[in-house]
């Protein structure tokens, strides 16, 4: 009997380990195999290039929150300030646009396209029409291009050429990545780097192996920042969790991206991403 009893024993072990083990594959596939962002139809716009004729600077950034260094390693001379309605209040900020240039007798023979990520606001203008100068005025879809990028589709005597547009997935190296400013009560977390939709909508974040530990959700403070109001200290690392802001919205738990230690003024970059 005492052998039997066993058997049954082990085979319970058995199954509850199976049991255990399909639970965390079931968590991994929550968070990583979820519907993947896709390409959008192509819709009409305009565009126009700002700024310095090398692409680089903070002037392609500012109400993103993207500073000079983040535009040169990150995107390069590959962005574009949006109107207010691609803007959308900062939920634009970091996501990707395939342009081309069309109708136009300076357009580039061939017709390319050249992909761009949103990281500045083209603010409107209402002192002129929107057909005469106030390009960016609403409710025109119009880019403001970083120089080197408005010349791959046209020539610049152009000024100004109508082109068509979609929303493409962001083709990202490695991981997202999280620049941290504040203190370690009120933390404003700058997210870059995002994949897929390349846009967040929701964040939030705890001390990394303290099971008593909740989330602290951020608040979307502008552009690509979030703040955080919590007593996190850097004695432990931080698991920040963040939904994207497109359909079909994913969500992805970063674990190894903050360490244990970890301050202010840095930034950090994890291994996964939204893909």
């Amino acid at each position: 009997m005492a052998r039997t009893w066993s058997a049954i024993g082990v085979a319970a072990l058995l199954v509850m380990a199976a049991a255990a083990a399909q639970a965390q594959l079931a968590s991994a596939y929550y968070y990583q195999q979820q519907p993947a962002f896709t390409a959008s139809d192509w819709q009409d716009g305009s565009a126009t290039f700002y700024g310095d004729d090398s692409g680089l600077g903070a002037d392609f950034g500012g109400a993103c929150g993207f500073g000079a260094s983040d535009i040169l390693s990150l995107y390069s001379t590959y962005t574009a300030a949006l109107s207010t309605p691609l803007f959308s209040q900062g939920n634009g900020c970091g996501q990707c646009y395939e342009l081309r240039c069309v109708n136009s007798r300076w357009c580039n023979p061939g017709t390319p396209s050249v992909t761009v990520t949103g990281t500045n606001l083209c603010p409107p203008n209402w002192y002129l029409p929107s057909d005469n100068g106030g390009w960016c005025n609403p409710p025109r879809q119009h880019f403001d291009m970083a120089p080197p990028s408005f010349y791959l589709l046209a020539q610049r005597v152009a000024g100004i050429i109508p082109v068509q547009f979609r929303r493409v997935p962001c083709q990202r190296p490695g991981g997202v990545r999280l620049c941290l400013q504040g203190n370690y009560y009120w933390l404003l977390v700058y997210v870059m780097n995002v994949a897929g939709g390349g846009d967040v909508s929701d964040l939030a974040v705890k001390r990394a192996g303290d099971p008593d530990c909740n989330y602290v959700h951020a608040t979307h403070n502008w552009g690509i920042t979030y703040q955080v109001f919590g007593a996190l200290g850097n004695a432990q690392g931080l698991v920040v969790k963040m939904t994207s802001y497109s359909s079909p919205q994913q969500t992805i738990v970063v674990v190894d991206a903050v360490p244990a230690g970890w301050t202010t003024g840095l930034c950090y970059q994890g291994s996964n991403n939204f893909y």
